[in-house]
């Protein structure tokens, strides 16, 4: 009997743990869709992808999961860009890809030929 106990026990945390995941990936994709749509660039692949999980200890003193997600983005359909973003909770702590200035600077000016 303790030992269905203690199965339906662990059965909880792994479908409490599944659930944050699934939380924090829509969460990722949310801010990463957001993101490429404030900055006009075109969000590649209609997901993110899950790349680090990790502990971190938070301000009350207590410890918290800290993940990491990628996503792909892409300025003119021809090239493509990752962007990351980490999130602690479903707290934005750290992000790195398109942002609203984020625009491609030709080397020489249009029009005028090169010497």
């Amino acid at each position: 009997m303790p030992s269905v106990i203690l199965l339906m026990i662990a059965g909880a945390a792994v479908a409490a743990f599944w659930n944050a995941a699934r939380a924090a990936a829509e969460r990722a994709e949310t801010l990463g869709r957001d993101a490429c749509a404030a900055a006009g660039v075109q969000w590649l692949d209609q997901s993110v992808q899950a790349n680090g999980l990790r502990l971190y200890r938070r301000e009350d003193g207590w410890l918290g999961l800290e993940r990491s997600f990628r996503f792909d983005y892409s300025h003119d359909g021809m090239d493509r860009h990752t962007g990351r973003l980490v999130l602690r909770g479903g707290r934005l702590v750290s992000f790195v890809g398109p942002s609203t200035g984020a625009r491609i600077i030709p080397l020489e000016p249009r029009g005028q030929d090169s010497l």
